[in-house]
């Protein structure tokens, strides 16, 4: 749950579209090292680079993407097109707009994207504007509790580095890559998330040796999800905030 180029494809195309960036900083921002292809976009054949699936979704009427971030028993913010959702959970994540959603593959050197039209679907209601502050009140309170519950875990012991990144948090550090004009208090959120999903990652990995058993591994999991659901709110509303 570290990278989300769904995120970075929502944010910059929005910022494109709605002429707060240039096309060359929006395509140049998105791809950096690695090459992007995207499959089935409408109005285009076969499979495309992302700078054509770009000029695309303006042809096609596009204002924003959002980033939606599907899990088992949660697909809100996800279209009822066939065959979107089991592409979007096996992905995590998707870009959702009015009459495309694309969901990404990352790969090492391409990352290969899928494009779902939404012509004719029952689009959901878009997810309320104005929910960064309490994602980010949600985040700090999650953080308090995830310490507790790490502590009790005894996880230190296996993976000494997560007392360290829990005292990180305490340390503004945004989030780069994002628009200039992206607002300063998602940056700040997305960065905390980010970090929390690293130490997510620790907390799920068993101690060497094998030393947790399924009873054990099940508390952990339990004692952690709310950490999780924490991070994935703050992380989506963080990559779809708007400046006003």
């Amino acid at each position: 749950m570290h990278d989300f180029p769904a995120g970075r494809l929502a944010v910059w195309s929005t910022a494109w579209l709605s002429g707060r960036t240039s096309y060359d900083e929006a395509l140049e921002s998105l791809t950096g090292a690695h090459a992007h292809l995207v499959a089935g976009m409408p109005g285009e054949v076969g499979v495309v680079p992302l700078g054509a699936a770009l000029r695309a979704l303006r042809g096609l009427g596009e204002r924003r993407l959002r980033l939606v971030l599907p899990v088992p028993g949660d697909v809100r913010g996800l279209p009822a097109v066939p065959g979107l959702a089991p592409v979007a959970l096996e992905a995590g994540q998707a870009a959702v707009g009015d009459r495309v959603a694309l969901v990404p593959r990352p790969g090492p050197e391409v990352v290969t994207w899928t494009a779902f039209p939404l012509d004719g679907a029952a689009l959901p209601p878009p997810p309320a504007e104005g929910t960064l502050r309490a994602a980010s009140g949600a985040l700090d309170l999650a953080v308090g509790d995830a310490a507790r519950t790490l502590a009790g875990l005894d996880l230190a012991r296996w993976h000494p580095e997560v007392p360290a990144l829990l005292a990180e948090l305490a340390r503004p550090k945004p989030a780069p890559g994002l628009p200039s004009d992206h607002d300063p208090l998602a940056l700040s959120v997305l960065g905390r998330a980010q970090r929390l999903a690293a130490v997510l990652d620790l907390a799920s990995t068993d101690a060497p040796g094998a030393a947790v058993n399924q009873a054990q591994a099940t508390a952990r999991d339990t004692a952690l999800r709310p950490l999780s659901d924490a991070v994935r709110e703050a992380v989506t509303a963080a990559y779809n905030a708007v400046p006003r």
